[in-house]
């Protein structure tokens, strides 16, 4: 059987550019190498989908680290609203929360994959899951279709490549694309961990694991320059730290390649040091006579409190009404300035997406098709482009998908 169009990769790009060429009339395959779509897409925001983000395309612009310039007009042509729109009439209704971050009313990503499967069955798309391919086949100069791993082929006019980043092996992004992409005489860029934990050199840090700290404001400083300042919650782990604001760091500290990098993380950023001074003193007045250890519970959570007298160098078993102003200055600091060591980042696999791929100076920014090789298509992660977390990544899979189906249709005809 022959078909007009090839996708290889049943993720949100995929699906997409299947059933939007699908909807133009076209005859397409939706080749998936695991047992079922959407694989990646079922675990993303534990397992609750941030499908998009509601924001502008100004805030776009801000949340995308790499190229964004070259997605203009995908996310032009496919916008979040549309996206939106879309899962309405598949029947999921979706919610917006704190940052923009829509998801699906039902907070489960399977009801978004269910409504996309809907919309490729519509569509007529013809979906084989088992289904490895090995190889895009050219003929002069131009695909002509695909080699499976079991040596079959299956011929078509057009072939998109859909096939993710390297992260989460476990789901089925192996890097075949990029390697697929090369043969073919395309370059892909460094393959890095982008909104990945981060490994941090203090010792203390282990005994804080599993503790979350919200409202707090992060800077990461490479060499004495702050790259990059994010306000939210963290997470400390066996290893260092995690957690939404960390994950958005990593990306920048991404771009600036300085290791070691220092973080210096302020607990309480809604308040000065002044400010913060005379809480300190309406804490010391309420808990006269303890224990400096047991006179920080309405400040810092219990776990917290012998690290930072630890780092503010106040001995933990002074009485309140012993401290001096300078252990209190002491004490204030280390509230404002709790340093950090990054040495390094969590491994690929533990990244949510992958920066580097498919130089897009070798594809066409308006049609995704390939300059290299005629009839080839790109979509998603497989590309070199990455963004911060809040549904933007997931907006610009949905995007480039929408825009490699449509022109895969548009220059068939």
């Amino acid at each position: 059987m022959r078909y007009d169009l090839i996708v290889v990769g049943g993720g949100p790009a995929g699906m997409m550019a299947a059933a939007t060429a699908g909807g133009q009339g076209l005859k397409v395959a939706l080749l998936e190498k695991n047992e079922k779509l959407g694989k990646k897409l079922y675990i993303t925001g534990k397992g609750r989908c941030n499908v998009t983000n509601f924001g502008d395309m100004e805030d776009f612009e801000r949340n995308i680290m790499t190229n964004k310039k070259f997605l203009y007009s995908s996310l032009y042509s496919f916008a979040n609203y549309q996206l939106i729109e879309l899962l309405k009439s598949l029947g999921v209704k979706t919610k917006v929360e704190r940052g923009n971050r829509v998801f699906p009313a039902s907070d489960k990503s399977s009801d978004v994959i269910k409504a996309l499967q809907k919309h490729l069955v519509n569509n007529h798309v013809d979906i084989k899951l088992h289904t490895e391919v090995r190889q895009v086949l050219v003929k002069d100069n131009r695909v002509c279709g695909v080699l499976l791993a079991d040596n079959s082929r299956v011929d078509g006019e057009k072939v998109l490549l859909a096939t993710g980043g390297l992260s989460y092996r476990q789901t089925g992004s192996t890097g075949d694309g990029y390697q697929m992409a090369r043969s073919l005489g395309h370059t892909v860029g460094e393959l890095r961990p982008a909104l990945v934990p981060l490994e941090i050199g203090e010792a203390w840090v282990k005994e804080l694991q599993g503790l979350a700290l919200k409202n707090v404001l992060v800077r990461a400083v490479v060499k004495k320059r702050t790259v990059a300042e994010e306000f939210g919650e963290m997470l400390f782990t066996h290893f260092g730290v995690s957690g939404p604001v960390i994950l958005s760091i990593s990306s920048h500290l991404n771009k600036h390649s300085g290791l070691p990098a220092r973080l210096v993380i302020d607990l309480k950023p809604a308040l000065s040091a002044e400010q913060l001074d005379r809480r300190v003193q309406r804490d010391f007045t309420k808990f006269s006579g303890k224990h400096l250890k047991n006179a920080l519970d309405d400040l810092l959570p219990q776990r917290l409190i012998p690290v930072i007298l630890a780092l503010s160098g106040v001995d933990i078993h002074k009485k309140v009404d012993q401290v001096t102003r300078q252990e209190r200055e002491q004490l204030v600091q280390a509230l404002k300035n709790v340093v950090l060591t990054v040495q390094g980042t969590r491994p690929l696999n533990e990244a949510i997406v992958t920066s580097g791929g498919i130089k897009v100076k070798e594809i066409n920014p308006s049609t995704l098709e390939s300059k290299v090789i005629s009839g080839l298509y790109f979509a998603g992660e497989v590309i070199d482009v990455d963004a911060l977390t809040g549904g933007y990544n997931l907006q610009i899979a949905f995007s480039t998908g929408y825009l490699g189906g449509i022109s895969a249709a548009l220059n068939t005809h």
